[in-house]
């Protein structure tokens, strides 16, 4: 199967059967996106979720979290990995909103990885969720399940990833499409036992077709 085949059979389907597809972190504004996405790193959306409500309200502005220190964030963030590390990036996130983005999210990707504890994949899930921007968040599932699928050709770095998704992907449906297979590789492609049979877009899987021979 052509790889022009395999992706429009892939995007045709999820366009059809999975018309909303959105972020699984609850939050209110861009800049409580951007606190949640920076706990998410290798955490669960679920955990995350379970404690951003009284982060939310004890840190409701960038002001108020950039004059408070990281012994203090970190009591509320203790059940999320790396919650050292993570208080220590969210003071310095919103002490730099605040100090050089009159404490708005930017929408530009290389001006949102200037922020403590942004990397490329936050800033391109920011990008795309909050401005609709055409730009593709890898994270662990998204790398795995384009991979496996036959998106991309065992691709080596999240980069290289990226690359071949935007370029494959018509542009207006990036955004959604980064949510459709980070959602498929939750639910339904697996990383130990992936539900093949009950996947809707088996019939352009590499990986399924590589089962039967």
């Amino acid at each position: 199967m052509r790889k022009e085949e395999r992706y429009k059979g892939i995007v045709d389907w999820f366009s059809k059967n999975m018309p909303v597809a959105e972020s699984e972190l609850h939050y209110k504004n861009p800049y409580q996106l951007l606190i949640a996405v920076i706990l998410s790193a290798q955490c669960t959306d679920k955990r995350v979720n379970q404690i951003t409500p009284a982060l939310f309200e004890a840190f409701p502005t960038p002001e108020v979290l950039a004059v408070s220190t990281p012994e203090v964030v970190f009591e509320y963030i203790r059940s999320v990995s790396y919650p050292n590390n993570k208080s220590k990036h969210l003071v310095g996130m919103a002490q730099k909103l605040v100090s050089e983005f009159n404490s708005e999210v930017p929408s530009d990707v290389d001006e949102l990885q200037k922020l403590p504890g942004v990397g490329r994949k936050t800033a391109n899930v920011i990008a795309s969720v909050v401005f609709n921007k055409p730009a593709m968040a890898v994270d662990t599932h998204v790398f795995r399940v384009s991979n496996r699928i036959g998106l991309t050709n065992n691709s080596k770095t999240p980069l290289e990833t990226e690359k071949e998704l935007v370029k494959h992907i018509p542009e207006h449906l990036i955004p959604k499409a980064h949510h459709w297979l980070i959602l498929h590789g939750r639910y339904v492609c697996l990383a130990r036992k992936p539900k093949c049979e009950e996947c809707g877009i088996k019939q352009w899987c590499k990986y399924f077709f590589s089962k039967k021979l």
